[in-house]
């Protein structure tokens, strides 16, 4: 560290913005990562890493942590990176200004699915995304408002009947907002 604390430089070669500079990531990531357990997952936060899914979420939870590194300016020098064996991840195919809103997205998507979190241990099963599809719509007392009236199907007490209802309305929606999605459920049910 140099006597001013300087944290970022300009980038070699030219260019906009300030990089953050390898000794100072470095020493913060040794300090995070002192005393975690063995398979802690090391992640930055980058538009250019591995788009955060359900998947890399149920993955994290099972883990025994992550160390997050939230990068500012134009981001990390490159050979911290590399060095610390960072596991770049994305939220969205846009840019903030650093790491910290993508961090807490990654913790309330993880956390949520620890053990004695939720209320009802099942209730992130039918979450959307946990089956490949999205969530079927929801509804709640009262039963009529502004003219509008809840399902009948779901005040029949056909528990069959209303499993399959949410089951047609998970897979309507997902085919029609998210064609992504539609197309890689629908590989998995034929691989099954």
């Amino acid at each position: 560290h140099d006597r001013h604390r300087t944290v970022d430089d300009t980038p070699f070669g030219g260019g906009p913005g300030m990089v953050m500079r390898p000794d100072v990531v470095a020493a913060a990531i040794t300090a995070a990562a002192s005393g975690m357990a063995e398979g802690t997952a090391m992640i930055y936060f980058s538009p250019r890493g591995r788009r955060l899914d359900q998947a890399l979420v149920r993955e994290l939870a099972a883990g025994p942590g992550a160390v997050m590194v939230c990068g500012r300016y134009e981001g990390l020098d490159e050979r911290v990176i590399d060095q610390a064996g960072l596991m770049e991840v994305s939220i969205g195919d846009y840019v903030l200004s650093g790491g910290e809103m993508a961090a807490l997205v990654l913790m309330d998507a993880v956390i949520r699915l620890l053990p004695g979190v939720m209320g009802n241990a099942q209730a992130h099963a039918e979450d959307s995304f946990e089956e490949g599809l999205l969530e079927h719509p929801l509804y709640t007392q009262p039963r009529e408002w502004n003219g509008m009236a809840v399902p009948d199907i779901l005040t029949s007490g056909n528990h069959e009947a209303i499993r399959q209802w949410r089951q047609a309305k998970a897979e309507a929606i997902t085919r029609a907002r998210r064609p992504d999605l539609w197309a890689a459920w629908q590989a998995r049910q034929k691989s099954k």
